[in-house]
This record gives C-alpha cells, sequence and structure tokens, in this order.
C-alpha cells in the first residue's frame, strides 16, 4: 500500500510582481514545511480552494474596473504537488467587489466567491478542466445591523456548503445572519434566512461530522454559537454561543477561523488581538461546547489555521508577524502545544493542507 504525502498550499497578501502563492511538503519527521514552489502575478490571494483529485488549486485574487476601483478575480492552476510544480490555467473576473472566500460546489462544476466590502457572492462556471467560466449569478445582499462601525451594510464573510451539498450558506457578518441558498437553473436561490444573535457578526462556518450541528466563529463579539442544521430545510437554529477569548480579558479582538476535529470531539478557534487559539470540548453529540484551552499562536493576527490530515498537526497563519506556527494537537484531550517550529513567509492569511 503506497503511504500518502501532504502538502499545503498557502495564500497571502501579495503585489502581483511578488510570490502570492506557495507550494509546501509537511516533513512529518522534522515537523516543518518545506518549499515546492511559488508563484507571483497575483493580488492578494487571500482565500483558496484545492482539488487534490483533480490536481487543481483555486485562488481569489484582485482586479481593477474602468474607473479604478477593486473588482473580484479567480484564478486556477494545474498542480503536480510530488514535482513540485504549479501551471496557470486560466483567471476570470468573478464579482463587482473584491473578495475574500471561495469555495468549489461538490460536484466540481461551480465555484462559489464573496465580496466582504461590496456585500454580495457570485457563483462562477468551472468546467472539468479546470477552467474558470462566466459568472452566472451575483446575489446581493441588503441591510444593516446593530454595530454602527462594523454592520452599517452587508459584509458576506464566506460561504459553505451543506454536508449532503444541497445548500450553501452565506456567512454575513454585516447583518448578524446566514443565508441558506440553493443552486437552481444556474442561480442561486435564497431558501431561508438564520439569525445569529444581535452585534455577533458572522464569519466561518464549520459542520459537525455528525450532521446535525454547526458551529460559526462570530468575528464582532468574539464568540462562536452552536447550530442545530435542520437537512431538510436547509436552515440552521442558534442554541447558545460561547466566548472565545479568557474572563478578563479587556483587549480589543476579532475572531478570525473555525475548525473541527476529525472525530468531532474539539472545535478549535483564532483571536485577532488576544493572538491566540481557543480549544472548545464538545458534548452531547455537538450541541454542547466546554472551553478547555487558550494558547499563543506564536505571533500576531492569526487569520487563518489549519489542521493537518490526522489531526496531530495544527498550523497557524500569523499575518503580521509573517510566520506559520506548528503546533501539536494531543488528541485525547485536544490541547495544543507549540513545537518550538515557526516558517517565515510574507503575510500568510489561508492555509489548505491536502494530501496525495
Amino acid at each position: 500500500m503506497n503511504s500518502s504525502t501532504t502538502y499545503a498550499f498557502v495564500g497571502s497578501y501579495a503585489e502581483p510582481n511578488g510570490p502570492g502563492l506557495y507550494l509546501y511538503r509537511w516533513n512529518e519527521q522534522e515537523l516543518t514545511l518545506e518549499l515546492l514552489t511559488d508563484t507571483d502575478g497575483l493580488k492578494n490571494p487571500t482565500f483558496l480552494n484545492i482539488d487534490a483529485s483533480g490536481g487543481k488549486v483555486y485562488a481569489i485574487s484582485e482586479g481593477q474596473n474602468n474607473s479604478g476601483g477593486k473588482t473580484g478575480f479567480a484564478v486556477s492552476y494545474r498542480f503536480n504537488a510530488a514535482e513540485g510544480e504549479l501551471e496557470k490555467i486560466n483567471e476570470a473576473p468573478t464579482t463587482d467587489g473584491p473578495t475574500c472566500h471561495i469555495v468549489r460546489s461538490p460536484d466540481g462544476s461551480r465555484l462559489i466567491v464573496v465580496s466582504y466590502h461590496n456585500g454580495m457572492a457570485g457563483l462562477m462556471e468551472l468546467q472539468k478542466d479546470g477552467r474558470i467560466g462566466n459568472r452566472l449569478d451575483q446575489p446581493q445582499h441588503e441591510g444593516h445591523s446593530v454595530n454602527p462601525e462594523r454592520q452599517d451594510r452587508p459584509h458576506p464573510h464566506s460561504a459553505m456548503f451543506s454536508p449532503d451539498g444541497k445548500y450553501v450558506f452565506v456567512q454575513d457578518l454585516g447583518l448578524d445572519l446566514i443565508r441558506t441558498y440553493k443552486l437552481e437553473d444556474d442561480r442561486m436561490v435564497p431558501v431561508a434566512d438564520n439569525s445569529i444573535h444581535p452585534g455577533a457578526g458572522p464569519r466561518h462556518l464549520a459542520f459537525h461530522p455528525g450532521g446535525q450541528y454547526a458551529y460559526v466563529i462570530n468575528e464582532v463579539d468574539s464568540s462562536v454559537s452552536v447550530l442545530a442544521y435542520d437537512a431538510a430545510a436547509g436552515t440552521l437554529q442558534e442554541l447558545e454561543h460561547w466566548p472565545t477569548l479568557p474572563e478578563g480579558f479587556i483587549g480589543e479582538n476579532t475572531c478570525a477561523e473555525i475548525a473541527v476535529s476529525t472525530d468531532g470531539r474539539f472545535v478549535y478557534g483564532s483571536n485577532r488581538g488576544h493572538d491566540s487559539l481557543v480549544v472548545y470540548e464538545v458534548s452531547e453529540e455537538g450541541r454542547k461546547l466546554s472551553t478547555i484551552q487558550h494558547i499563543s499562536t506564536e505571533g500576531k493576527h492569526p487569520r487563518h489555521f489549519a489542521l493537518l490530515p490526522g489531526g496531530g498537526i495544527l498550523l497557524a497563519a500569523n499575518k503580521d508577524t509573517n510566520n506559520i506556527a506548528v503546533f501539536k494537537v494531543d488528541k485525547e484531550s485536544g490541547k495544543l502545544s507549540f513545537t518550538g517550529n515557526n516558517l517565515t513567509v510574507s503575510q500568510p492569511v489561508c492555509i489548505q493542507p491536502f494530501q496525495v
């Protein structure tokens, strides 16, 4: 039986004349990332989607309209991880505003991007060869919520498909809601608006492997909400929310990424300001969370982190200190410990690991 090798793509804030997308190989013995290749030509490829079996990677990027304003672009690449090869397939305009997130449909025929600044999502064609096609739909969100500085207008921050692929959820920080869509006739058809408590600012979503519950990390009020999922209706009901910060912390903080362990026993979230990872233990089949750890990310502004396949390693991307910190995961307790290893990379903000 052939053993798998773990790799990771990293996206960053970058100018087109410098590297912004990096491919690394994970060295299990040394607990380090080894750079295989990088590529330039991208303006802020800050989020990525990986098709590991198809050997494709999709990155968001920025363009300009005729009046000099920012627009969204997406770029596709073909890669051979073992050989460290990365080849551009094509690029295509996406939304009328710059984007912050990209996800691929389960059948591989569509890409969905979201624009935080312009309050919209974009549905894109995706060809079998990895070529990004035309924009099919661009649903615009409207409204505001209670925080006058952060929620004066819509701010979609991410999109995620349901476990069965029937629905796609768009987390809107500015509206304190998660909007359920269904893809029909090349359109994103709204199904339901799922409310999150006022002032929360929902950012990223992760499902429990049991499929009955999901968790959303709320950027504005530094909390994680537990949501009950109705797979038939495509709805999410907020049950409770837990703070991401330790009691007594009074500094400024915003949350970023959330992830669930493969076995569903633990949930992880990142704090920017406190610059930490929070670890929750899960109980009642996903219904309850209890905080068991806060640990420094060994850097500043952890916008993203990822668990490597197998769940024994967590990589935290610290944008403001230009480093990716390597943590061991105790699979029994769920707690993290810093290995002492750091990778230097300019403004890392997205880590997408995979195995081949």
